[in-house]
């Protein structure tokens, strides 16, 4: 054997009988070993460390599991916010609906006419002869039925067609109601004029007219119900030795509708009604 080898099997040795003798003597008073003190002095600091990642990773775990709670938590939160916000619009659509009802109703029920809602699906205020085409429904509609909006009069039925209806406007320029003004009560007729205003014919002279003044319908043409808004007067001039010439904006503005009201109530008989201008 080398010396060198020699050299390492003392160094050996010597260790494993130093180890022993650790193993043997006592701490002090101790129950414990020296060489027990010193693995443990060896062993405690690594516990120490696995211990604190333990706890690191297990706090890291529940971390990860309470984000994903809220995480899953947030998701079902905007999920009935959406829901909340749709109820929200589908409300106020029903309430706009029963507002213009009521507004509605509340000049047709003293002629005892119910209105029913109508959707407008063409709208032709373009031309000279100013029309709107209705979805009506399965009820249908009647020539000479009139319609009218939240704010006043729009115009009457001329052609029903099944689930649809063609409607002849106040400014058309061959339609005319029998009005009166709200103020004197003083009746005439109402015309379509141009650029989409009206004309009040018929009240003499001696009448006073103001500007201002509120038209209405004057329920005498057998087509329209008592006290439906017409326009507001915006001009008054003499027209004639016997008449003035009166022009109305429309209480209606007829280029933003796109709901308005059937009135439905019994029709007068047609072997009662004059054939004339206002009732054709």
């Amino acid at each position: 054997m080398s010396e060198k080898r020699t050299r390492w099997l003392l160094v050996g040795v010597l260790l494993a009988q130093l180890i022993l003798l650790s193993a043997q003597v006592r701490a002090g008073d101790r129950d414990y070993s020296l060489l027990e003190a010193s693995v443990l002095r060896l062993i405690a600091p690594v516990a120490s460390a696995v211990d604190g990642t333990a706890a690191a990773l297990s706090g890291l775990r529940e971390r990860f599991e309470t984000r994903r709670r809220l995480r899953a938590e947030n998701d079902r939160l905007r999920e009935d916010l959406e829901q909340l916000r749709r109820q929200l619009v589908e409300a106020f659509g029903q309430e706009q609906k029963l507002e213009l009802l009521s507004k509605a109703a509340g000049y047709a029920q003293a002629t005892g006419a119910v209105p029913r809602v109508a959707d407008v699906v063409l709208l032709d205020y373009g031309s000279w002869q100013q029309t709107l085409v209705l979805y009506v429904g399965g009820r249908g509609a009647r020539r000479q039925q009139p319609v009218v909006s939240a704010a006043g009069l729009v115009g009457r039925v001329v052609v029903p067609a099944g689930h649809y209806a063609k409607v002849q406007m106040i400014t058309d320029r061959s339609a005319s109601v029998g009005a009166m003004i709200e103020r004197t009560r003083r009746q005439g007729v109402v015309r379509g004029g141009e650029q989409g205003l009206l004309e009040m014919d018929f009240v003499p002279l001696q009448e006073e007219v103001r500007v201002g003044d509120r038209v209405l319908t004057a329920g005498i043409d057998g087509v329209y119900p008592r006290g439906v808004p017409i326009g507001t007067v915006v001009s008054v001039t003499p027209g004639s030795e016997l008449f003035h010439q009166i022009t109305l904006v429309p209480e209606v503005d007829l280029g933003h509708l796109d709901q308005v009201f059937l009135l439905d109530s019994e029709p007068v008989p047609a072997d009662l009604l004059v054939e004339d201008d206002a009732s054709r």
